[in-house]
């Protein structure tokens, strides 16, 4: 990621004792004392850059205060990078993981430091404001997809990790339970919502590796090429299964003009980029897949991702975080929880 990403240390951690811990597992560091820099983006994990003379990384932890259970599994995505890394290394290449409560009380894990252009709320200098810059970023973040949707995860150890039999059944039930654990205020369309995906799960697709949080904004780009893909990021809820939850979670965060506020940072209004029917159209082309009912998969991702701010905003009604930015996200629930239901009377594409 470039410098611009870039933070003062808010978060007080223990920093001497994970340096030693460093130092005792991964031999030929410099003797210069580590530095320490956070990466400013996301509501979720904490990620920093650590140096130690020439050497570089990236540190990964769970948020502060209290988590939902199974939530934020460092050793799961740990695993993951090392089944996925050596097939696909646009996914970092872990480097260590460490569970002792005596050095931090939350798992780690230490990866690959990556190096260009991430894409949050604004277009960096790097590259030229233009429409062609705009939709080489488009056509980019489709044909990464693809790129891992063609991956034969049976190669991998994925297959220890992963049960791709009734994947999207559970996923949905799985996230309907989810919101239902952390719910503060009514929505009434909610209750149509789930109804409507529960009675609809689409017929067995064949698996893929599926990412699971696929968006523009866990992707880097190349700092010279907006057309490159240098890594992808953010694997903790990866796993195999079906291919187009991952489409319909990166066209649901793939925001077009005009739409409510969400409480998510997209720079895809800015004219010149594809719309969400030409992403979806790219995709078909390039893996050759059947995209026929992915209204279905954006209805649930927008539903998916409602759930996510969800459960951030309980915690932070709960008094569980003292985060301000967390304020505002009922809102975004609530449209969010709109565009579902708008996806699932074919409105969006």
């Amino acid at each position: 990621m470039t410098e611009q990403g870039l933070i003062q240390v808010r978060e007080e951690l223990n920093w001497k004792s994970i340096e030693h811990h460093i130092r005792s597992n991964i031999p030929n560091l410099a003797n210069e004392a580590m530095s320490v820099r956070q990466f400013s983006a996301g509501y979720s994990n904490l990620t920093y850059l650590l140096k130690i003379g020439d050497w570089e990384a990236v540190f990964r932890r769970s948020p502060l205060g209290p988590i939902p259970p199974k939530a934020h599994d460092m050793e799961r995505e740990f695993k993951i990078l090392q089944s996925v890394n050596p097939v696909f290394p646009l996914a970092p290449k872990p480097y260590l993981f460490c569970n002792d409560a005596a050095i931090m009380e939350r798992p780690f894990y230490i990866m690959e430091r990556k190096t260009g252009v991430v894409l949050d709320d604004s277009i960096p200098t790097e590259y030229e404001k233009t429409e062609e810059t705009y939709q080489q970023i488009s056509k980019s973040i489709i044909q990464t997809l693809v790129q891992l949707h063609e991956i034969n995860y049976t190669k991998t150890k994925l297959t220890e990790l992963a049960r791709p039999d009734g994947y999207l059944e559970r996923q949905v039930l799985g996230w309907i339970k989810r919101y239902h654990a952390a719910m503060t205020d009514e929505i009434t369309i909610v209750q149509e919502i789930e109804q409507w995906l529960i009675a609809n799960i689409p017929k067995y697709t064949r698996p893929t590796i599926v990412h699971n949080d696929f968006k523009l904004n866990n992707l880097m780009l190349a700092s010279d090429n907006p057309g490159i893909t240098v890594g992808v990021f953010d694997w903790e809820m990866s796993t195999v299964g079906d291919p187009l939850t991952d489409l319909g979670s990166a066209i649901a965060y793939w925001v077009e003009a005009g739409e409510p506020a969400t409480g998510l940072t997209s720079i895809t209004t800015l004219p010149g980029f594809l719309k969400r029917r030409d992403l979806v159209e790219l995709y078909a082309e390039k893996s050759g897949r059947d995209v026929s009912n992915i209204d279905y998969y954006l209805t649930f991702a927008f539903y998916k991702v409602a759930v996510i701010l969800q459960q951030i905003y309980y915690r932070w009604k709960q008094g569980q975080t003292s985060d301000n930015r967390f304020e505002k996200l009922g809102m975004g629930v609530n449209n969010l929880m709109e565009l579902s239901i708008r996806a699932k009377y074919k409105e969006l594409l």
